[in-house]
C-alpha cells in the first residue's frame, strides 16, 4: 500500500511539474506582422522614375498592392518623407522630386500619394505606416532644395557632412520639432495606421556638431546626441498618443545596440555598435515604453560570424520581454537578389529558414522586409514569402 501511494505521489509531482513548466510557443499566424518597406528616395521602388502622369502613379500604386497582397503581405510601410520632402500635399515640407523630377513641382495634377496608397491598401485588408527619414535633407552634394525648403529657411538648423550632404542637426530643439510637426500633420490628415522612423540618426560619430554641443554646456559628447534622440523619440510618441492612441509608432534601428564587450547588457556580437555610432539608445527607447515596436535590422544570416541572426533575434527578444513593445525583425531579402549559387543568400531559403525561427521565439511577433522591389522581382523570395505567409486558412489580422 505504501509502494502504491509513493508510486501516486510521484506521479502528481511529475505532473504538476509539466503543467507549470511553460515550453516556447509559435506565434499564431493570423497575428503576424507580415510588412515591406516600400522606398521611394531615388524612385527605388515607387514611382518608378519621375514625370509620371496622374495614371501611371495610380496604375504602379495598384499593381504593387496586389503583389503584396498576393504574397499574403499585411502591412505596407511608404516611405512619405524620404529627404525633408514630401509624397503629400504639406505645408511643412516641399513636394519629393521623386513624383516631377523637380523638388517642390507637385505631381501631375497635385495628386496626393499618401491618400491614394492609404486607400488602396485599406481596401485591401493592409494596414499603412508612414515611414519618415527624420534627419537627412539631401542625398548628394548636387541636390538642389526647392526655394520655400524649411533648410533654407532655417539654415541654422542644418550641418553638411559626408561629402557636402545636408542633415538636420539633432541637438537644435526647434529641429527635432518640426520633425515632430511634420508627423503630427500626417497624422491629422490622414487614417494612418502608424509612424515609422527608420536607422538614419547620426550619420557616425565624425559629424561636425561642436558649435551646437559648445552651446549645450553638457560635458559628454555621445551622451548629448543619445539624449537628443531620446528626447526626439520621447516626444514623438507623446504626441501622437495623446491625439490618438491607436496610432501605432514604431523605429527600425540597427541591428546591433552594442557588443557584449562594450556594456553587460549588450548581444555577443562584434559588429558596429548604433548606440555610439548614431547615438541610437534603442534599447532604452522599448525599456522606457518610447515605442509600440522594435524592428531591428537584423540583415545578416544565421551563422554570420560577426552579427549572428539567432544571436540578435534573441537578444532583442529577450529586450522586449516584460514590456509592451512588441518586436518585429527587419529582414534583408535584397541580399538574395545578386546571389552567387551556393552561397548562404542564393534563393529564398535563408529568408524562410529566418521566419520558421521568428516563430519559435514567443517574443517576436513577426517581420518587416526590406524592400518590395527586391522581392518581387526575385521569384524565389516571392515564393518563400508564399510558402510562409499564404499557406493558412486564417486571415491575418
Amino acid at each position: 500500500m505504501k509502494k502504491w501511494t509513493l508510486l501516486f505521489i510521484l506521479i502528481l509531482m511529475v505532473s504538476t511539474f509539466s503543467a507549470c513548466k511553460k515550453e516556447p510557443q509559435e506565434v499564431p499566424e493570423a497575428q503576424e506582422m507580415r510588412g515591406l518597406w516600400v522606398a521611394t528616395v531615388l524612385n527605388l521602388d515607387f514611382p518608378s522614375k519621375s514625370g509620371l502622369s496622374r495614371e501611371s502613379l495610380c496604375h504602379e500604386t495598384d499593381a504593387l498592392l496586389d503583389r503584396a497582397q498576393e504574397i499574403g503581405i499585411n502591412t505596407i510601410f511608404l516611405q512619405v518623407r524620404p529627404c525633408a520632402d514630401s509624397l503629400y500635399p504639406s505645408t511643412l515640407f516641399p513636394w519629393s522630386e521623386v513624383l516631377s523630377g523637380e523638388q517642390g513641382v507637385p505631381p501631375d495634377e497635385g495628386f496626393d500619394v499618401l491618400e491614394y496608397w492609404l486607400s488602396g491598401a485599406h481596401a485591401r485588408g493592409i494596414k499603412l505606416h508612414a515611414w519618415i527619414n527624420p534627419f537627412r535633407i539631401t542625398m548628394n552634394e548636387t541636390d538642389v532644395l526647392a526655394q520655400n525648403h524649411p533648410a533654407n529657411l532655417h539654415p541654422e538648423w542644418t550641418v553638411r557632412h559626408n561629402d557636402g550632404k545636408l542633415y538636420w542637426n539633432p541637438g537644435v530643439s526647434a529641429a527635432r520639432q518640426y520633425i515632430i510637426d511634420g508627423v503630427m500633420e500626417i497624422v491629422n490628415r490622414y487614417p494612418i495606421d502608424g509612424i515609422h522612423f527608420d536607422d538614419y540618426f547620426y550619420p557616425d560619430e565624425t559629424f561636425p556638431d561642436g558649435e551646437t554641443f559648445a552651446q549645450s554646456g553638457e560635458h559628454n559628447l555621445l551622451n548629448w546626441r543619445r539624449e537628443n534622440i531620446n528626447t526626439l523619440i520621447c516626444n514623438t510618441n507623446a504626441a501622437i498618443k495623446e491625439y490618438d492612441e491607436s496610432i501605432e509608432f514604431g523605429v527600425s534601428p540597427f541591428g546591433i545596440w552594442q557588443n557584449d564587450m562594450s556594456s553587460i547588457h549588450g548581444s555577443q556580437t562584434r559588429g558596429l555598435e548604433s548606440y555610439t555610432a548614431h547615438a541610437a539608445d534603442s534599447r532604452r527607447w522599448v525599456k522606457e515604453e518610447w515605442v509600440d515596436y522594435i524592428a531591428p535590422q537584423i540583415y545578416w544570416h544565421i551563422g554570420h560570424e560577426v552579427a549572428d541572426y539567432r544571436t540578435l533575434a534573441e537578444w532583442w527578444a529577450k529586450q522586449v520581454s516584460g514590456t509592451d513593445v512588441k518586436l518585429y525583425i527587419g529582414h534583408s531579402g535584397y541580399r538574395s537578389v545578386d546571389a552567387e549559387p551556393g552561397t548562404v543568400w542564393y534563393g529564398g531559403d535563408e529568408i524562410c529558414r529566418q521566419i520558421d525561427l521568428n516563430r519559435r521565439i514567443p517574443e517576436i511577433s513577426g517581420s518587416i522586409h526590406f524592400r518590395i522591389g527586391s522581392y518581387i522581382d526575385t521569384p524565389e523570395l516571392v515564393s518563400a514569402l508564399k510558402e510562409k505567409y499564404t499557406n493558412t486558412e486564417e486571415e491575418p489580422k
